[in-house]
């Protein structure tokens, strides 16, 4: 990653989805005004600053629609890394296009997620890409994980954006993504890093130790989710563990 003349980052990284979901459900409520219910883990901030309302918001700028009523049940930590606000406002754009009839394209649904935030064209597209640019550049892969387990930690710390871009210094990849991506998945290792983790885990001791945890269980790759603050590790068969340090962690099938 590196910094760009209008402030924003570039990003060059594999985005793959996993069954870690928030629960979303959108209603016609009958009056002129719209709601949002949140259940499930606590979300800081406004209600009209949460990317489901900044989505709903968005989406009237270009269908008129009645008042409408969010329900969320919040599942995916903040601050994670794992892109659950991102997914919750572009899933938000793609149910209120179903339930209305809408009849918005992909593309036009993209174009309306870059203005949300840089991860959200992604999940309108939702699978496994390489995203470059500050995230508007998305190319669909042929590759998969599927029959392997990840599990995500959640280490309970909270890393702002100021804080993972802070004293970033990105490095030159040895190999192009996609060609990395067919390599054998024991040469990950060399060859697969995050620009985010070195900085962060001089200062986020948990970081390294659930690294070196998830290695140790037999991982065959791990590393830092995004910006953090979650880490994440591959295993070829399902792990025997319930939790890694005593962190909220969530053992998943990939498919």
């Amino acid at each position: 990653t590196d910094k760009r003349a209008d402030g924003f980052h570039n990003l060059e990284s594999l985005f793959y989805p996993v069954l870690l979901k928030d629960i979303l459900e959108i209603v016609p409520n009958g009056r002129k005004e719209d709601r949002l219910f949140i259940t499930g883990k606590a979300i800081e901030g406004k209600q009209d600053q949460n990317l489901c309302m900044k989505a709903l918001k968005r989406f009237r700028q270009e269908v008129e629609m009645p008042g409408t009523d969010i329900h969320l049940h919040k599942l995916i930590p903040m601050g994670a890394g794992l892109g659950g606000g991102s997914s919750d406002a572009s899933f938000t754009l793609k149910l209120l296009n179903d339930l209305f009839d809408a009849k918005l394209s992909e593309k036009s649904l993209i174009r309306i997620a870059e203005d949300l935030g840089s991860d959200c064209p992604f999940f309108i597209i939702n699978k496994p890409a390489i995203v470059s640019g500050r995230g508007e550049f998305i190319k669909v892969v042929d590759f998969t994980l599927a029959g392997d387990y990840i599990v995500l930690v959640h280490p309970h710390i909270h890393i702002s954006t100021a804080e993972a871009f802070a004293g970033i210094k990105p490095r030159e990849a040895s190999m192009d993504i996609e060609k990395i991506c067919m390599l054998p998945k024991s040469e990950w290792k060399k060859h697969v890093f995050n620009d985010f983790e070195k900085n962060l885990k001089q200062k986020h001791k948990e970081i390294q130790k659930i690294k070196q945890e998830l290695y140790d269980k037999g991982a065959y790759f791990a590393s830092l989710t995004g910006s953090g603050s979650s880490v994440f590790g591959l295993f070829d068969h399902k792990p025997e563990l319930t939790g890694v340090l005593n962190f909220e962690t969530n053992v998943l099938n990939l498919s």
